[in-house]
């Protein structure tokens, strides 16, 4: 995708083939609309998809707020096979959207049964966060976190999940990187709502140290957002993911290489926001969350295949080994070990977050759609392998709620008929 006067280095082939090689045998990407339109987006993702070595799925991102937008949400829903929409409140000026828009979109996606995903910031309070630290002269990459504190992340979960509660539909947190974020959700699933918390990889075993490194490029590749949190956010989050108040662990995989990451190098503004993570992920959970005991083999499987599956509509197909599923399948070494290096990855980024970490715990084989695609430390892909997955609205997730509205209109004892004394 082409993000902050960048484009990822990663495509659909590179980026889905270190995803095989991780043990992840699909994905779904985010379209950015073209000028606000969605059908333009998607036709532009479906160009790029061409390449694709294995199965993948579309959300959409909401950018604007007209008639148009709202017909095409329904062309994505009934025709294309769409059934998430991603909501920025934060990137001001570039893909942020207020209150007003918010409302009107979780509205929409109600109608159509689809999903309503939110990257949580205050986006106009980062703004603010971004300026002061330019006037306090800090302009490397420790800067980026320093802005955008956990506080805002906090204040614009809560507030996404305030608005999806008065509108009673569901809500997708994306990339939930703070304990101020997680216990927004945790009060908001203690009282029923139904609120989807999704931890990434890089959340749940990075801390920030790595952006205060002296050297600009080491610093740089760990600029993401919302950004890597200080130790104990991490732990935090492995807590709550192991204790159901968070659900699945995605990635949030956006690489860019060490030239790009320059950008900013005397503003971290112009740093383009990115991590990788999609070949490591089977990995690292399984490392830090099984083997440190925290969570069991079925735990693992629901956190990083069933549950997605199910949110997203497309269970038993994907997310599970019966008949008539998909046959994507990994064998998985508890007993074996990796290491993780950016000269061995298979992304073509430069730099890794996680460069030189080790663990326990390897896919030896994946298998997708029932062909052998990783073995033996080799790749066996082919551009154009890979499927578009069609994912139907009204998932689970929606169920009930045409009841819970039935209940909320009964108990308004409302309009009151009056009259006026004489």
């Amino acid at each position: 995708m082409g993000f902050m006067d960048a484009e990822t280095v990663d495509d659909f082939f590179s980026g889905q083939a270190a995803a095989l090689a991780g043990g992840t045998t699909m994905h779904i990407d985010f379209v950015i609309p073209v000028n606000g339109s969605l059908v333009a987006g998607l036709e532009a993702y479906e160009k790029k998809a061409k390449k694709s070595c294995m199965d993948y799925g579309f959300h959409v991102a909401i950018t604007k707020w007209d008639e148009s937008v709202s017909r095409e949400m329904e062309i994505m829903v009934k025709e294309k096979g769409i059934n998430s929409f991603k909501f920025f409140m934060a990137y001001k000026g570039i893909l942020m959207i207020n209150d007003e828009l918010l409302l009107q979109g979780l509205k929409r996606c109600k109608s159509l049964g689809a999903l309503a995903m939110v990257h949580a910031e205050n986006g106009d309070a980062v703004f603010e966060g971004q300026e002061r630290m330019i006037e306090l002269g800090i302009t490397g990459p420790e800067g980026h976190t320093l802005s955008r504190p956990a506080v805002l992340e906090g204040e614009a979960t809560a507030r996404a999940i305030r608005l999806a509660r008065f509108v009673n539909t569901p809500l997708y947190v994306v990339h939930v990187m703070s304990i101020d974020a997680m216990e927004e959700i945790a009060k908001a699933r203690k009282s029923g709502q139904r609120v989807i918390g999704e931890p990434v990889v890089s959340g749940l075993v990075l801390d920030d140290s790595g952006l205060w490194d002296p050297d600009f490029i080491t610093a740089a590749k760990y600029v993401m957002s919302p950004p890597i949190r200080e130790s104990g956010h991490d732990k935090a989050l492995q807590a709550a993911l192991s204790n159901g108040v968070l659900q699945l662990v995605g990635t949030d995989h956006c690489t860019f290489n060490s030239t790009q990451k320059a950008f900013g190098i005397n503003d971290f503004r112009k740093i383009p926001n990115g991590v990788n993570g999609i070949e490591e992920r089977m990995h690292l959970v399984w490392d830090t969350m099984v083997e440190s005991g925290q969570i069991s083999v079925t735990d693992y499987v629901q956190i990083t295949s069933t549950e997605c599956a199910r949110i997203f509509n497309i269970y038993p197909r994907k997310g599970a080994i019966l008949a008539g599923s998909d046959a994507d399948i990994i064998i998985f070494n508890p007993n074996a070990s990796f290491e993780i290096s950016a000269s061995s990855h298979h992304s073509r980024s430069d730099t890794n977050v996680y460069d030189g970490r080790k663990g326990k715990g390897k896919v030896e084989v994946t298998i997708a759609g029932g062909r052998v695609v990783w073995q033996g430390d080799e790749l066996k892909v082919v551009p154009g392998a890979g499927k578009y997955i069609e994912m139907p609205p009204f998932s689970y997730l929606f169920n009930g709620i045409d009841k819970a509205d039935a209940r909320y209109l009964s108990s308004l004892r409302a309009p009151v008929k009056r009259f006026l004394a004489s």
